[in-house]
């Protein structure tokens, strides 16, 4: 699901709520509805957008009530600053080599066949880990928004913003007009003019149609 769409279907706080109900165990629809307080049918309401959304799942049981529970891990971040605003969705997994990280080291070790007390041991260091990550992240979203300011400042004009935003999408990586503009979000016309005026100041390259930063 598209992460712009999945941040309106959880802008619902009855629907976040009844994600939070599922998180500590699978219901059904009365006990959603005794528990949140709306009634059932605005509760299937939900729950049918959440199914379909692909975030819970359902079962019926031998008295053929049906069940709800989450059905996957997802991570939804949205980044808001001066300089940037956007939505991004991502599904965990436990495939995923850490280890090939540039800018942090994790001890992904994982225990086979662990009992009860390593478990736990293992849940409370990875919580940890994940409190510390948190930090990590709002510190690098802090300096990334100082560090765009400062950049927007080497330029001067209404314009200084964009020339920032484009310098940045070249020390990305380099593209063409075309690519530059996809990354900033602007008109190529507008970003070739940027381009150009960098161009003058010796701070972009170009190379036939490819845009660079110089070495």
């Amino acid at each position: 699901m598209d992460s712009a769409e999945l941040l309106d279907l959880l802008g619902n706080a009855n629907r976040r709520r009844i994600l939070r109900l599922l998180a500590h165990k699978p219901c059904y629809v009365t006990e959603i509805s005794e528990y949140i307080g709306v009634s059932p049918k605005a509760v299937i309401d939900h729950l049918e957008r959440l199914d379909e959304a692909g975030l819970v799942e359902s079962s019926v049981d031998d008295q053929r009530r049906k069940y709800f529970r989450i059905a996957r891990n997802l991570r939804l971040e949205v980044t808001v600053s001066p300089y940037q605003f956007g939505t991004k969705s991502a599904y965990p997994g436990s495939s995923i080599d850490v280890t090939t990280c540039r800018h942090i080291s994790i001890d992904a070790e994982v225990q086979e066949d662990s009992d009860t007390g390593e478990l736990a041991a293992e849940l409370d260091r990875l919580q940890d880990l994940d409190r510390e990550l948190s930090l990590a992240q709002r510190w690098v979203h802090g300096r990334l928004a100082e560090v765009m300011g400062e950049l927007t400042d080497q330029f001067e004009g209404e314009d200084a913003r964009l020339l920032g935003d484009v310098v940045s999408a070249l020390a990305t990586r380099s593209g063409t007009v075309e690519a530059v503009s996809r990354r900033v979000e602007a008109p190529p016309e507008v970003v070739e003019e940027a381009l150009e005026r960098l161009a003058e100041e010796d701070v972009a390259e170009r190379d036939g149609d490819e845009w660079s930063l110089p070495d």
